[in-house]
């Protein structure tokens, strides 16, 4: 990767800049606690990317938005618990109040003073508007799951999002924290890419199903500040 050719950063959103494992935890205890039923949070993120996988797989065109219903009936058929569609649909909804990572506000606007931000999800464009105003509003162009008709890891979006922001292959670095829907085919597709590790304190993959496949990037980093400092330019040459 050439820093120099760099104008844009594609970032995935969900589980990057939106820390959906918190958001998913905090709607599911209470609502266990109405069923009388204790799950500990990694199983609660096991269940959620076994379901998501599976769903991935067989409806490669459904946005995430739309998995997430599904997803908490499948949850709830393992736990051997009742669920209605309103429950369902408030889990959905519960998208609202997924909270940012902490260093995600600060972090995208000073990575706006250089960089053109994008955002590529495979949520549709209400979730993404919902998340987007969490996030402060940073991005300049937006690429989801509805424009697209397909879900990364599909190639088609890497397609669409270099149709979409007329640029070259390499000015774009995609950061992303899920090796599963972004990072594997993103650099199969030509882009530099940034794994931004969120989890990298924890074991497992959480609620990102794993690709069972390792991936090399460009840059590896924990947080948005370690990539801020990854992209400074470097200081100019001094000649005698």
């Amino acid at each position: 990767m050439r820093l120099d050719t760099i104008t844009t950063l594609t970032f995935d959103v969900v589980g990057t800049l939106i820390d959906f494992e918190t958001g998913i935890v905090e709607w599911y205890h209470p609502w266990l606690r109405r069923h009388r039923q204790r799950v500990d949070d990694e199983e609660i993120l096991r269940a959620f990317a076994a379901a998501e996988d599976r769903l991935q797989r067989s409806n490669p065109e459904m946005p995430f938005t739309s998995m997430l219903p599904r997803i908490h009936n499948a949850l709830a058929e393992s736990w051997s618990l009742d669920s209605d569609e309103s429950e369902s649909l408030d889990f959905r909804d519960s998208i609202r109040d997924w909270p940012p990572f902490a260093d995600a506000v600060a972090g995208l606007r000073t990575l706006h003073e250089r960089f053109r931000l994008v955002a590529v999800t495979n949520a549709d464009s209400w979730a993404l508007e919902q998340m987007s105003r969490t996030l402060g509003d940073p991005f300049d162009e937006i690429v989801t799951c509805d424009m697209v008709g397909v879900n990364k890891p599909d190639p088609r979006v890497w397609e669409y999002t270099v149709d979409r922001l007329g640029a070259k292959r390499e000015e774009i670095l995609h950061c992303a924290q899920s090796r599963y829907h972004d990072l594997v085919s993103a650099r199969n597709f030509g882009f530099a890419t940034a794994w931004i590790e969120r989890r990298h304190d924890r074991e497992g993959t959480g609620a990102t199903p794993d690709t069972g496949e390792s991936v090399k990037t460009d840059l590896h980093v924990h947080s948005l500040s370690e990539l801020i400092s990854a992209l400074e330019p470097p200081p100019p040459e001094e000649h005698p």
